[in-house]
């Protein structure tokens, strides 16, 4: 099953996927058991990942694009050249609670220069 996405979400989703560097590499061996585990925690902990693909061939790298999408239950967001771009929400029960804000301690009061001169 593949998670479904509206065109404003892809969108908004590619905008704040431009700054990120790939964090899952998939070699010549393909997608193995090792590379599907390190998508699923990249995933879990990011949400929104970047997978670079060494293969040159564009219908394996889309192959293997939906093959992460339907197994890990994600969305695919974007495939440029050997970049896949994809997106799985967190579980509500997984969002941890709002910290306490921490208020900031006071700045210590500015020396002026005629302080220094005494």
């Amino acid at each position: 099953m593949i998670l479904e996405l509206t065109s404003v979400q892809r969108r908004e989703l590619r905008a704040r996927a431009h700054g990120l560097n790939p964090v899952v590499m998939v070699g010549d061996a393909g997608l193995t058991t090792p590379v599907m585990n390190e998508i699923h925690q990249n995933l879990a902990s990011h949400e929104l990942i970047k997978i670079r693909v060494m293969t040159d061939e564009h219908a394996t790298r889309a192959r293997f694009l939906e093959e992460i999408c339907t197994t890990l239950h994600a969305a695919p967001v974007q495939h440029i050249g050997k970049i896949l771009v994809i997106f799985r929400p967190r579980p509500e029960q997984a969002v941890t609670p709002a910290k306490k804000k921490i208020k900031p301690r006071p700045k210590p009061a500015r020396r002026t220069k005629r302080s220094f001169q005494h």
